[in-house]
């Protein structure tokens, strides 16, 4: 804007994109989430409101409440009629789902009105959605409905004040991540007030969902990450999961900044793909694929339960940190089956989308956003999850580009 622009990629203002797809045409909408925040700055032209990396101008910023803060920017979940925009700091924004106008703020209980609902909830196959929310070494545990209303809201105590973007769950447990980016000082912007000490090492604490006062904690080496798969119990009774591991938040701090304010090569190296086991010994250990991956995601129908197949963006290295490509990785097999668009092209996440009537674990589509920088315009593309090298089976192009977006779902 002309009075300030954000200088981070995670502070934009939420836009909620609708692709709907019908008798054999697609189409592609969009509207940004009316916000208090937007709202504000669009009257005054800047943005003033501190963010995860922008400053921000206390002088002339609203925040009298988390809400006032919400981009509801980060991710999309499905309530009957309504898609839900989340933010992690505050609660989830319900907009229309036919026509993405927005109606208010969640409030799930009056006494827990604008409490943090972070960006990527978990589904039990049942319905049942389960979220957390940090401030410090607080966590709330949200438990939901199928129909989305509350089951139930409980405080657990970490060991630790980390940075966690995201959590990950089995069918029994809740598997909480705190990598060594500790709370170290109070400041805005938000990221700013962590630091990172690789010293600590990494830090997993597993919760029982019957029972969130049992508790175990494995140690293991420093890594840093944004995004995990789901978690399953294998026979033997080891808890894995997958993790997009970094190795420090050089991208995080300064490449985020770097790559919206185009002005230079992007600093920061590329997540790979990593497999953690938590042994029933205390025993925890990470085995890295090798591949540069981001936005890991498995079949839905098998959330919390063991599975072997992950779906991953490809194709992001140094100084070139957007995604290229789609790839599902077998970790039974250790291979890859990947397919590149190459460089003139922005890959978004992709959706796992079971075929109608069908129970193999690659019995699906995966639906993935792209931009096509040559072009100029948005495409939404098509893969058979079994066969991804061979390309996109179908293919739709917009007559417009619109920002790449993080963390769809799919509406069914």
């Amino acid at each position: 804007r002309p009075g300030g622009s954000a200088t981070h990629w995670f502070d934009g203002d939420g836009l909620m994109r609708a692709f709907r797809v019908r008798d054999g045409q697609a189409t592609l909408e969009a509207r940004f989430a009316d916000t208090p925040k937007r709202r504000w700055e669009s009257e005054i032209d800047a943005v003033v409101t501190p963010g995860f990396g922008t400053v921000g101008d206390s002088s002339r910023a609203r925040v009298g409440s988390p809400n006032d803060a919400n981009a509801a920017n980060t991710a999309v979940m499905t309530a009957g009629g309504e898609v839900w925009a989340l933010w992690e700091g505050g609660s989830p924004l319900a907009m229309s789902a036919s026509d993405l106008s927005t109606r208010s703020f969640v409030t799930l209980r009056d006494d827990l009105k604008g409490m943090p609902f972070q960006a990527h909830p978990r589904y039990d196959p049942d319905g049942t959605v389960w979220n957390i929310g940090l401030w410090g070494d607080r966590m709330i545990v949200w438990r939901l409905n199928a129909d989305r209303s509350l089951h139930t809201a409980e405080v657990v105590t970490l060991p630790r004040a980390s940075y966690m973007h995201d959590f990950t769950a089995t069918a029994r447990h809740l598997v909480i991540v705190m990598q060594p980016w500790v709370f170290d000082h109070h400041g805005m912007p938000y990221a700013s007030q962590f630091a990172w000490k690789p010293e600590l090492g990494t830090r997993v604490m597993v919760i029982d969902k019957a029972d969130l006062t049992r508790t175990r904690i494995f140690e293991l080496p420093a890594f840093s990450y944004f995004h995990l798969g789901d978690a399953w119990e294998d026979v033997s009774g080891a808890i894995r999961f997958d993790v997009a591991a970094g190795k420090d938040v050089t991208f995080a701090m300064e490449g985020a900044r770097v790559l919206v304010e185009g002005r230079g090569t992007v600093p920061g190296e590329p997540a790979q793909l990593s497999l953690v086991t938590l042994h029933t010994d205390g025993r925890a250990e990470m085995a890295s694929s090798g591949i540069a991956a981001e936005f890991p995601k498995s079949d839905p129908r098998r959330a919390g339960l063991a599975r072997r197949h992950t779906v991953h963006v490809a194709g992001e290295r140094g100084g070139r940190p957007l995604p290229t490509g789609l790839a599902v990785h077998d970790w039974d097999t250790g291979r890859s089956d990947a397919f590149a668009f190459g460089d003139d092209f922005i890959v978004e996440e992709a959706n796992w989308v079971p075929k109608p009537g069908r129970t193999r674990e690659l019995d699906a589509w995966l639906v993935a956003p792209a931009i096509n920088l040559r072009e100029g315009v948005t495409e939404l593309h098509a893969f058979d999850a079994a066969r991804v090298s061979a390309g996109p089976v179908a293919s739709w192009r917009a007559d417009i580009a619109l920002p790449a977006g993080f963390h769809g779902t799919w509406a069914g």
